[in-house]
């Protein structure tokens, strides 16, 4: 048994697929989604198409606060655990949340995600050689990366009083607690749509990592574990990946440029979103 959350704003392309990929599934007690700032007909398709599903049409265009706002709408239904958060322009597959809530039932982990599966099918080669690198990074089949989707437990959700007001909601849940407490679960996945053209994709990854450095230097990251992969992209370029290798390399040099240039100017930063997969 499960609680949904999904946060949506101006997610009319794709919220009826996330939604037909869960509110079929079993083990589902509530559906909540928490449509924010909306100008386009979200709304109207999630009330007209998903009758069973709680739709929040919240005027404030802002991720946190829809979550914060879901989440007393789902104390007011009474909170099944463990809750998941799904991102709308995600799907889920078949049995995934019955899958999830009963391994979670009998692991030591307190914060969990699907595996993810990225779909490159429709982006450009340079993006395509970027996910060839990222998907097979350590830190990324550890569990609880770059999705914007996990799930939380009951104990786990004690970690934290409520989402604060950062870029990077589900980099501020991953800080609270301990890589032996995160994992993605294996068969389980979200499918998720990469970026067609490398600027879509600079800027969602721009986004990422300036989350990371505000969460940082504003201290809101409590557990901190030292990751060393330089070995990992070491030997990546000593092997065939060589050319996805120097691609992924040099991507991620942009990205952190962009995110420090954006941090010293956090003030004025208006949310980068990747259109060009919906």
């Amino acid at each position: 048994m499960a609680t949904i959350i999904v946060p949506a704003h101006n997610e009319s392309a794709g919220i009826a697929d996330c939604l037909s990929s869960i509110v079929d599934q079993q083990g589902v007690d509530h559906v909540i989604v928490a449509c924010n700032g909306c100008t386009d007909n979200t709304v109207e398709i999630v009330r007209e198409q998903f009758p069973g599903v709680h739709c929040l049409d919240i005027r404030k265009a802002s991720k946190v606060n829809a979550l914060n706002e879901a989440e007393a709408k789902a104390k007011e239904l009474g909170t099944v655990f463990p809750v998941f958060y799904i991102d709308a322009d995600t799907t889920l597959s078949q049995n995934a949340v019955s899958h999830i809530t009963k391994t979670l039932k009998t692991s030591p982990i307190l914060l969990a995600a699907p595996t993810p599966i990225v779909d490159t099918s429709k982006s450009s080669w340079l993006v395509k050689q970027y996910y060839k690198i990222w998907t097979n990074l350590p830190y990324v089949k550890e569990g609880v990366i770059a999705t914007c989707s996990y799930i939380i437990t009951e104990r786990g959700r004690q970690r934290f009083d409520h989402f604060v007001d950062v870029i990077s909601d589900d980099g501020y849940v991953r800080c609270q607690f301990r890589g032996s407490e995160i994992s993605n679960i294996p068969g389980a996945e979200i499918h998720i749509s990469a970026p067609r053209n490398i600027y879509s994709l600079i800027k969602i990854k721009t986004r990422a990592r300036l989350g990371n450095v505000q969460l940082i230097e504003t201290n809101q990251c409590p557990v901190r574990e030292e990751k060393h992969y330089s070995n990992v992209m070491i030997g990546k370029l000593l092997s065939k990946d060589f050319v996805a290798a120097c691609v992924y390399i040099l991507i991620a040099l942009v990205m952190r440029v962009r995110a420090n240039f954006q941090f010293r100017k956090i003030s004025q930063y208006k949310w980068e979103k990747d259109l060009s997969s919906r």
